[in-house]
Parts: structure tokens; sequence; C-alpha cells
């Protein structure tokens, strides 16, 4: 292996602020200390949170670098001791609490994942984020079993064309909501059964017509805001409805007779501030149960564009515009 230089190129946060104060800087490669493997970043994920960090709104875990990007793939080029899931040379992807916009990047061994066979490593710098957090969501907190049917709002970010792969790929039925043709079109491509542009429809009496009135048994949600009561109506029965963001607002008001009548459970979590342990749980069962959907190329994640690292802003001004389907990548 060719020898690790002891300084690299990152884009960092020059301030809070627009897209324009990501800027490429030079800093010492990061030492792996226990548990730790030292990661030559192929390809870092691009990730709502990071633009959250960078407007100054979202600060990173104590600990944690300042630098943002949340998941990297890339080639194993040292380890820290007691390293025993990964070796030197090693082609893996994970999940980080920071510091993935790096030529280098310092991942926890139980974090890390194998690049699947069938992957690019742009695919895999992709995947490690969306693939946590819709198994942690949408299987673990919101139990979405086989013959069910899913509402994911925003199916066609990043996180929601992964969650309709996985939910139809482990026998679920989905329904998503799009705010344009084009992405209705990525969506059902996906194999989502139901495509509701929320800008023409309601997307209330959509969900009630194509579940025979029913409604749907998991939802998950980002945007929060006027969306959380019209869940609550959208929703089955023992329904489940998980939060992972606000991007309509964090407040609202709801009538919460509803959550009686229907016996729903509404819950919701973030990864970023996760024990490293709880993020090993993750991967132990993704590896077991997801890794050979990954392995057969039968779910992965839609690539809308890729950028140089020091075009870190213009991938975020892309993000911003939310004309995107699927996710940006960042190529080292």
């Amino acid at each position: 292996m060719e020898p690790i230089p002891s300084q690299m190129t990152v884009v960092g946060i020059s301030k809070p602020g627009g897209p324009e104060v990501l800027l490429p800087e030079t800093r010492a490669v990061p030492q792996p200390g226990p548990g730790e493997i030292l990661v030559k970043v192929a390809a870092a994920g691009v990730n709502r949170p990071d633009v959250a960090q960078r407007s100054g709104s979202y600060p990173p875990p104590p600990g944690a670098s300042d630098l943002p990007g949340l998941e990297i793939a890339g080639e194993v080029v040292a380890l820290g001791d007691g390293v025993t899931r990964h070796k030197l040379g090693d082609k893996v992807m994970s999940l980080v609490a920071g510091g993935g916009y790096a030529e280098y990047c310092i991942a926890q061994d139980g974090q890390a994942m194998k690049v699947p066979a069938a992957f690019s490593m742009t695919e895999a710098g992709a995947t490690p984020e969306t693939l946590m957090t819709v198994w942690h969501n949408v299987f673990e907190r919101g139990g979405l079993q086989p013959g069910e049917t899913l509402l994911v709002h925003g199916g066609s970010s990043g996180i929601g064309t992964m969650a309709i792969q996985l939910a139809v790929a482990l026998g679920s039925k989905v329904i998503t909501t799009v705010g344009s043709q084009d992405k209705a079109d990525a969506c059902l491509k996906l194999g989502a059964s139901r495509a509701i542009n929320y800008k023409t429809e309601d997307f209330v009496a959509a969900v009630k017509e194509a579940t025979g009135g029913n409604g749907v048994e998991v939802i998950l949600d980002m945007v929060g805001g006027d969306y959380i009561e019209r869940n609550y109506d959208a929703a089955a029965m023992d329904g489940r409805i998980v939060q992972i963001a606000f991007l309509g607002g964090a407040k609202a008001n709801v009538n919460f007779v509803k959550l009686m009548i229907k016996r729903l459970h509404h819950t919701g979590s973030t990864l970023r501030p996760r024990s490293n342990a709880d993020k090993a749980a993750m991967v132990a069962a993704i590896e077991a149960k997801v890794m050979p959907l990954l392995a057969q190329g039968k779910i992965k994640p839609l690539i809308d564009g890729t950028f140089a690292l020091r075009e870190a802003a213009d991938a975020h001004r892309r993000m911003e515009t939310s004309q995107h389907i699927g996710k940006i990548v960042l190529t080292v």
C-alpha cells in the first residue's frame, strides 16, 4: 500500500451560512484510536444534516469531527487497536459521526460494512446513512411487516428512494408523496405502487382510496408541521408513524384524540447522537437481513449526481433546490 501522507485536503465550514462557506483547507490526516479504522475516502454522501450543520443549526456531537459528512466509502489504510472486523486493503462503507468531506476519515470498526460486490464506490458512499436510517426507523421502530403498506413522504429523496426499495424487497407495499411528475415516475420505477403529487392531490384522500379506506400501517415522515395531524388521518388502526425530520416545522396543532381512537404509535429518532454500540447493533442486523439483497444488486442507492470534493458548495446548492432525485455524492 502507498504511504499515508501527513496532510490532506478537506472541505470545512468556514463560518455558519450558505453553500459558499464550504471551503477547502489542509489538515493533518487523523490517526485511528482503539476500535477505529482509517479510510482513504473514495466517495462521501451528502445529506440534509450536512446542510443543517453548515447553516449553524446542527452542531456535531461531542468528540466528533467538526467537518461535515456522515457517510463514506473507501479503502482501509490503517487500523487502531482491537480492530477485528476489517483489515488493511478492505473496501468498506460506513456511517461516521462527521469528517466525511475529506481525503481520509476515521470510522468505527463496528459500523463499517464491506462494500457489496454489485456496488461502485460512488454507490457505496451513498448507502450507509440512508440504509441505517430506513432500517432502524421503518423496520425496527415502525415494525413494518410483509403485506403491510408503508407511506413514505418525500419518496424521491435519498432516504425515500432507499425506503421504497427496501420495503418492496421485504414484501410490503409502498405509497409515496412527491412534488413533481418526474419524481413520481422515479418512485414508481423503484417499486412504489402509488405516487401522490402533494401539490395537486390531498394525500389523506389518496391514501384512503389506495388502501380501500383502511389507511397505511406505517408512515415515514420527514415533513412534520401540518402533516402530523394528516398522518393520523391517513394511518390505519394500530398504525405507526415514525418522525425523522421536521422540514415543515417542529410544532403543530393536533387533535390527539385520533391517537387514542386509532391506537396509534408516534415515535421518532435521530441517528447521529446514538451510541457506537447502538449503531453497531443496527449494522449487525443490516448485515444479517439486508446485505444479501445488496450483494445481489436488488437494492442500490439511486444517484442523482456526483461532485468533486472541492465542489461541495455546488453539491449543497443542488440539494437545496430539492430538485434532486436520489443521492448526491462527493467523489474524492
